[in-house]
């Protein structure tokens, strides 16, 4: 693996998102093209690549100044110094703030002195630990004149260039995994490790000469989320790759499923199967959610290569939902590819036992998923806020009175009760069902977490005990930006053949997620059952419509046929 990553470095594509005079291209757009490029191949060379170049040099980058640019970015794009990036704990992963790793500086030799205090805080799961890592960017508590500053970043050695573990470092292998297997995840230890007071990355907050500690950012909250908030790179990548799998996956069932024939008439020739109504509910309304994600991810993309590292909430709170979203949907579509490929499928050599292997700690890692939505109803909810209360009485009266307008016409029986297919196939009914789930969820969240306060209840117990509320409310936005954002890819679809079929695309997409939250809709009286029928029947017939395009949709999203398994190469097979 160390090897294909060098292959890779030593032709640029590990620095593209460094600045160039230190070797990159300063273009965060190709370094996210290239990372969703390798996950179509072996994942395992795509996380070490993402490890060395996105993680460890991506903390150099964005948390370090021009010193440690200067020193470092160089060699980090050509592989050079292999590096990790020592965030998480044996006892602590999505809580970073109670991280137990201490950095103390030592102001009688200018030093920062790096402890693991106890066993669980040992540093775990750490890519190119095991093996191959020199250098570490290590999260922990910086204690300067004994006050504890909140965590950052230091960078510390950890093997020499020969291979030996540094003095102060014990490095063990994580052991065998589930997938991933060619990543040298290990733990590390570390005891009285002695760092020079300029390995602090000090972009946000630095140590001077005299030993005192300054930042810009006085608040140790806003200046510990300033600096989380430069993991929304990572974010942005397992979103991309997370796609890619699902591509991969896709290309690989529907080119098989296609081809191979099953039963039939009698009399007749067999019927592919892909032909069957069963095969077409299974793969069908995950590729029409996959293309929809392929929308909403590249405009993510956009907005993140063009950022500049700004102060971009609105970025951190999309790229956790899409993070979140897509890698749930991968897991799921491989899956479902998988099935519809039987037996054929449970073949190693055909891909889906690795891409299911390794796609599956995509939820968990670069942020568990269900701690991500809690991220993504938070901000959902602070902006509510925010918006209300900026309204002055009259306007906030006005707002309120729209959203009770807004109701009040999307229940209206005439519209719950409608089922032609005019209305059925309306992109507007789709866009609408979508923001009105969304935005009664957020009403109701905010309701059930006043309540729990004025119960008595602190903020931290009542968002707990409003979960279940949380989660659901931050899928529904994903799935109405990934509505609105496929709509979008209609619109500006070049040739009126290509919007045609997205569109049949997008309303699969819609009504097959509608159905199923079909039992949130009729509760709250969006839909009676004779529309909820009626769009399960409409789900069958757009699942017939997308079928004889569905070969197309999935070479249109370009997987190289060198990864691809014999099962999903063209040709017919025998039955």
């Amino acid at each position: 693996m160390l090897d294909a990553v060098r292959f890779l470095a030593e032709r640029g594509l590990g620095s593209t998102a460094f600045p160039g005079e230190y070797g990159g291209q300063d273009d965060p757009g190709a370094s996210l093209a290239i990372f969703e490029s390798l996950a179509f191949g072996d994942l395992s060379v795509l996380i070490k690549f993402g490890v060395q170049f996105g993680l460890f040099g991506g903390s150099v980058h964005q948390l370090g100044t021009e010193r440690h640019h200067s020193a470092y970015l160089e060699a980090i794009g050509r592989l050079e110094l292999p590096g990790c990036y020592a965030m998480t704990e044996t006892g602590h992963g999505s809580n970073v703030r109670d991280l137990e790793t201490t950095a103390t500086y030592d102001d009688r030799t200018g030093e920062i002195v790096i402890d693991t205090p106890t066993e669980a805080a040992a540093k775990a799961w750490i890519g190119n630990a095991a093996c191959h890592g020199q250098m570490a960017t290590v999260f922990a508590r910086l204690i300067v004149a004994g006050e504890n500053q909140g965590v950052h970043a230091v960078l510390v050695p950890i093997r020499d260039p020969a291979g030996n573990v540094s003095a102060g470092v014990r490095i063990e292998d994580r052991g065998l995994k589930e997938g991933l297997n060619g990543v040298d995840n290990g733990r590390i230890w570390f005891t009285s490790v002695r760092v020079p007071r300029d390995n602090l990355l000090d972009r946000f907050a630095c140590i001077d000469e005299s030993g005192a500690y300054t930042s810009a950012i006085p608040s140790s909250a806003r200046r510990f989320f300033t600096m989380l908030r430069t993991l929304v790179a990572g974010r942005v990548s397992i979103a991309s790759a997370s796609l890619s799998a699902a591509k991969v996956g896709l290309t690989i069932a529907v080119r098989h499923t296609d081809q191979r024939r099953q039963f039939g008439p009698d009399g007749a020739d067999e019927q592919p199967l892909l032909d069957y109504l069963l095969l077409q509910r299974a793969l069908l309304p995950d590729l029409a959610a996959t293309i929809a994600a392929h929308f909403a991810v590249r405009s993510l993309q956009r907005d993140y290569a063009t950022s500049k590292g700004q102060d971009e909430s609105e970025l951190e709170v999309t790229a956790a939902a899409l993070k979140a979203y897509v890698s749930e949907q991968c897991v799921e579509t491989l899956q479902a590819c998988r099935e519809a490929c039987g037996g054929q499928g449970y073949l190693a050599e055909n891909r889906f036992a690795a891409l299911k292997a390794d796609t599956d700690v995509f939820t968990t890692f670069e942020g568990a998923n269900l701690v991500l939505y809690q991220l993504v109803a938070k901000g959902l909810l602070s902006r509510f806020k925010h918006e209300i209360s900026d309204l002055k009485v009259w306007g906030a009266v006005k707002y309120l009175a729209e959203l009770a307008e807004t109701a009040v016409t999307e229940l209206n029986p005439v519209v719950t009760r409608r089922t032609d297919q005019e209305h059925l196939l309306d992109a507007s009914f789709h866009r609408a069902a979508f923001q009105y789930r969304e935005e009664r969820l957020l009403r109701s969240v905010a309701r059930r977490f006043r309540a729990r306060l004025a119960e008595g209840m602190d903020s931290f117990q009542a968002l707990n005990d409003c979960q279940d509320h949380v989660v659901t409310l931050a899928r529904a936005h994903v799935e109405r930006v990934l509505i609105e954002r496929i709509q979008d890819g209609v619109a500006e679809a070049p040739t009126p053949g290509l919007s045609e079929t997205l569109a049949a695309v997008s309303a699969l997409f819609a009504l097959s997620r509608i159905e199923h939250h079909s039992g949130w809709y009729l509760e709250s009286g969006y839909l009676e059952p004779p529309k909820s029928r009626a769009i399960r029947t409409t789900v069958n017939d757009l699942c017939r419509d997308v079928r004889p395009q569905a070969r197309i949709l999935v070479d249109a999203f370009g997987v190289p046929e060198a990864v691809l398994p014999d099962l999903g190469r063209e040709g017919p097979l025998s039955s």
